[in-house]
């Protein structure tokens, strides 16, 4: 797919989503049927020229699951690890994590990313003590890098929720604290909030940066934004005192589980809104060097019916054997699971 090029925006403008809904179901057609069953309207059109990905199933139920301190999890991270480790347990790797206190950094595996999905009969692989690095209430929101540069898993992770941190591992299961990379104090005065970043290899030569850090941003106001840092690295960085993306730029409340995309030569962000706002997976057009301001609006859009119940979240993409899937939170905070669906 191609990018649309017929509806010129302005830099910092919003544009509503350019999907278009089939309100009407045709019988006897599987995809139609499929859909219908979650709730959700069949969406023919995507914005930005990404695929229109469609609901499938969970892949992770709390209860299923032999760790399960809360009876909640969040935060997948899909990642192809095939072709990456020696004698891996799968192809893929899904790393997630209950957010309440414990938390625990999780693994399941797979050899595809509709699964099925094996829990790691040794979760967590991270808790919220690792003495004498930290001691503290939960760790959560895992996301895991392959940096090909030192062949390593690297892990970001936050604990509490205004402290990132990573990890290095060789083979995805067995990590090594490494340090802390982000805090609430790096960022202007009334902060509280850091927490659920990823971390992507991208190139920014103005900047001599190698990697691009997206994250969720709290202040006194109590509205989440989208803010990002830079790195040559991976483990020092420099962070724009304002957000990427504010909340009020696409007229919701909050915004958080951020994931960088690119497609047809330019570079993207996707995130999702809280219920109250629909529930749904936006995306915005930043541009290769993160000059743009161009909001599109919705790339996955949310059904009504379980297991989604309006809300999807916290979106990690991938492709396996060229069909591409989106990983996601399905359900309400706190009382989801994780879900898959394909483009």
């Amino acid at each position: 797919m191609t990018q649309h090029e017929d509806t010129p925006v302005a830099a910092g403008t919003f544009r509503p989503s350019r999907r278009i809904f089939l309100r009407g179901a045709v019988a006897g057609t599987a995809a139609t049927a499929g859909l219908m069953a979650t709730g959700a309207a069949p969406a023919v059109a995507a914005p930005g020229g990404f695929p229109d990905y469609r609901h499938l199933k969970p892949l992770l139920t709390p209860s299923r699951l032999k760790y399960n301190p809360t009876g909640e999890i969040i935060f997948p991270c899909i990642r192809g690890v095939y072709d990456k480790l020696a004698n891996p347990l799968g192809r893929y790797y899904l790393y997630y994590a209950p957010h309440d206190a414990p938390g625990g950094i999780c693994l399941a595996y797979g050899d595809s990313l509709e699964g099925p999905f094996t829990e790691y009969p040794a979760n967590p692989l991270v808790s919220n003590d690792w003495q004498p690095h930290y001691k503290v209430s939960h760790v959560s929101s895992p996301h895991v890098l392959w940096n090909e540069d030192v062949k390593e898993l690297w892990l970001y992770f936050h604990g509490e929720n205004h402290t990132t941190r990573l990890a290095r591992s060789k083979d995805g299961i067995t990590f090594t604290y490494d340090r802390t990379v982000l805090t609430r104090d790096m960022l202007p005065a009334g902060t509280s909030e850091t927490s659920y970043a990823r971390v992507f290899r991208h190139d920014l030569p103005a900047r001599g940066a190698r990697y691009v850090m997206l994250f969720m941003i709290n202040n006194q106001s109590n509205h989440r934004d989208i803010a990002w840092g830079w790195s040559k690295d991976g483990r020092d960085w420099t962070f724009a005192q304002q957000p990427l993306i504010r909340h009020s730029d696409v007229g919701v409340n909050n915004l958080s589980g951020p994931h960088l995309l690119t497609r047809g030569g330019s570079t993207f962000v996707a995130y999702h809104t809280g219920k109250e706002n629909g529930g749904n997976i936006l995306i915005s057009e930043v541009g290769n060097d993160f000059s743009r301001r161009d909001h599109l609006g919705v790339l996955y859009d949310s059904g009504s019916a379980a297991p989604e119940n309006g809300r999807a979240a916290s979106p990690s993409f991938g492709t396996d054997r060229g069909v591409p899937y989106l990983v996601y939170e399905a359900g309400d905070r706190l009382g989801g699971s994780i879900a898959v669906a394909r483009g």
